[in-house]
């Protein structure tokens, strides 16, 4: 899980420490702070700080992630970037957390940093010097062993694919999506344009090729990377898309816990709104909104269009429901997403119901917020 209260960014360990769910947080104070989520007596769950250490004086923390990417829980290290430029490599042990090498990596801020999961020597970071470089550790960070200037302003976004190996997908300020074959990074495997900063990239769990997108100006996205892993040279289609947020598209991650039909409500949900999108994005139903008296809810139609406040929602399209199938139910995919924006603090929960073996079709254009 990932997102941004604040100047604040979380992320989820992929794998329990010592039996308990770990949570690492880059602070505006420039410090990593770990915590795990433990239970408490009166049977809720609370998070207790494990261990924290700071970066350096004078600099924000802008990014972190973790080399558990595939499941592996040996030699577990975090990797972050600040507002210096530099990224800092940390080992954590039974009762510490240190650093094991810090290096200046861009000439302004280094706004992103990832492990490569397939192999935890490599780093790649991204920089407001238009700069995406990759490190690798075992040479010693003297140098990288290469720079790419192929996006055009600042990269913000990095994620290495935990599926399939040199698959690598990154974003920027310059509204495009690049993926790229680690193995070739002179030209990218496809280059989607999104419309909007492409601050968070985040791939599926299971699902190889769908990848999550947080675009600042222009909401969330789900986009179908199949072809364009491939080599087919072709833009990630976008499959679906969240606009329910009256802020910048900050954070967004996938949930890895396994989704009932049935999910009971929070006590703070409100009645769960339908999102219908085109047939071959499936639908969207809003679980959760954090409470906030500066939301206001927008709806969409079954095509992904806003509905103007006033307007009651249309009736139901007459295309057949791709969910309503006995013989298709086996095939469908749920998924629960969580997502928030910057300046309204807002987080919501939301599920998306797809089949994925129907055609894919681009979606119409849906306005942002």
């Amino acid at each position: 899980m990932v997102w941004v209260l604040s100047q604040i960014k979380c992320f989820m360990c992929h794998v329990p420490i010592s039996e308990h769910p770990m949570l690492g947080m880059a602070t505006a104070s420039g410090e990593i702070q770990l915590y795990k989520l433990m239970e408490s007596q009166q049977g809720t769950c609370v998070l207790e700080c494990e261990l924290s250490t700071e970066l350096g004086p004078d600099r924000l923390a802008l990014s972190l992630d973790w080399s558990t990417g595939r499941g592996e829980s040996s030699d577990v290290r975090v990797v972050s970037s600040d507002s210096s430029g530099s990224l800092t490599v940390l080992s954590l042990g039974e009762a510490s957390l240190t650093a094991v090498c810090q290096w200046k990596a861009h000439d302004f801020e280094a706004w992103i940093s990832a492990f490569s999961y397939w192999d935890t020597q490599i780093v790649y970071s991204g920089g407001d010097d238009c700069k995406l470089k990759g490190w690798d550790l075992r040479m010693g960070p003297s140098s990288p062993f290469f720079t790419s200037k192929r996006h055009t302003m600042g990269v913000c976004s990095i994620q290495s694919n935990p599926h399939r190996e040199h698959i690598l997908a990154t974003g920027s300020y310059d509204e495009n999506l690049l993926l790229w074959d680690g193995r070739n990074m002179k030209q990218p495997l496809s280059e989607t344009a999104v419309d909007g900063g492409v601050w968070r990239l985040k791939w599926h769990p299971s699902q190889e090729h769908l990848l999550l997108a947080a675009c600042m100006h222009n909401d969330f996205h789900i986009l179908h990377c199949q072809k364009a892993m491939e080599g087919q040279d072709a833009p990630c289609p976008v499959l679906a898309s969240y606009i329910l947020h009256n802020s910048l598209a900050y954070g967004a991650d996938w949930s890895r816990l396994p989704l009932s039909n049935s999910t009971p409500p929070s006590p703070q949900e409100p009645p769960q709104t339908s999102v219908g999108l085109t047939e071959s994005g499936g639908h969207l139903r809003i679980q959760y909104e954090s409470p906030t008296a500066s939301f206001d809810t927008s709806l969409e139609d079954d095509s992904g269009r806003y509905i103007p406040e006033q307007c009651s929602l249309p009736e139901k399209s007459s295309i057949p429901d791709p969910f309503t199938s006995p013989a298709r139910d086996s095939q469908s995919l749920s998924c629960l997403m969580a997502t928030c924006s910057f300046y309204d603090h807002m987080m919501h929960v939301w599920r998306w119901d797809w089949s994925p073996e129907e055609k894919q079709k681009p979606p119409e254009p849906v306005p942002s917020s």
